[in-house]
């Protein structure tokens, strides 16, 4: 335990790293629920340039550079006056001690001004997890700490309803996959029917990402989704956060 939260804290491996912005969006108004943080190089390169350079020996040092660094750009380009929450993408199988772990991200929080309450932290169940008790006791942690936490990709992966059965996180994100060609397929639509439900029962909030078509958006508001993401709607912002362009061609403004 000690050495792992040594390594946490270790200032031995860095990355040069910046972030984007992408608008998770309240369909009933228009407006950004939330903003998520997609890692980039400083130049903005690519997700995958960065994250080849991640091993299992750096990966903690990895994890807490991407939160500071997604707090800091996102007060930079504007995030608090809009009131959106800011969505961080963690590796849970990088936190030794939620506890211990979290104190840089609140100390960031802090420096910046940004409201620790309106974070939220993402993990995709296409990471396989050594051990989902530890992940049921994170997100039980956060929860007490008044963070929100997501499955990202829900429907893709090692876990599915599997995971969902042990823990329940604050929100999910059904996966893109999940999503594509919903308004022609009759199974996607049930079984997204399905889950929002099921949802419903279980007090989680439901997004949907990776929207590309106006089919699609349309489809899942009939279904009932109201917070939606994807390129419909607006693309990541590299350091910025960008419009969100509504079906119909209406623009919403950020703040």
């Amino acid at each position: 335990m000690q050495a792992g939260c040594t390594g946490c804290r270790s200032k031995a491996d860095t990355f040069d790293i910046a972030m984007a912005f992408q608008p998770i969006v309240d369909a009933e108004t228009g407006r950004p629920f939330a903003y998520e943080a997609l890692v980039r190089g400083s130049n903005g390169e690519g997700a995958y340039d960065v994250l080849s350079q991640v091993t299992p020996e750096n990966r903690y040092a990895f994890d807490q550079q991407c939160r500071v660094t997604a707090i800091e750009l996102a007060v930079a380009a504007g995030i608090i006056d809009t009131g959106a929450r800011l969505s961080i993408n963690f590796l849970p199988n990088a936190v030794y001690s939620p506890v211990a772990c979290i104190q840089l991200t609140l100390k960031t929080a802090r420096a910046t001004g940004f409201p620790p309450d309106r974070l939220i932290f993402e993990f995709t169940e296409n990471e396989e997890m050594a051990d989902t008790s530890h992940v049921k006791t994170i997100v039980e942690t956060y929860r007490k700490m008044g963070f929100a936490t997501a499955i990202d990709d829900f429907g893709a992966g090692h876990a599915g309803l599997g995971l969902l059965a042990k823990f329940q996180t604050d929100l999910i994100k059904l996966d893109m996959d999940l999503i594509r060609g919903v308004d022609t397929s009759l199974p996607r639509r049930m079984i997204i029917e399905s889950v929002v439900r099921l949802c419903e029962n279980l007090g989680i909030t439901v997004i949907a990402e990776g929207i590309e078509t106006v089919a699609e958006y349309e489809a899942l508001r009939a279904i009932g989704v109201r917070y939606i993401q994807g390129y419909l709607l607006a693309r990541p912002g590299f350091r910025t956060l960008p419009e969100i362009t509504l079906p119909g061609g209406s623009i919403a403004a950020a703040a």
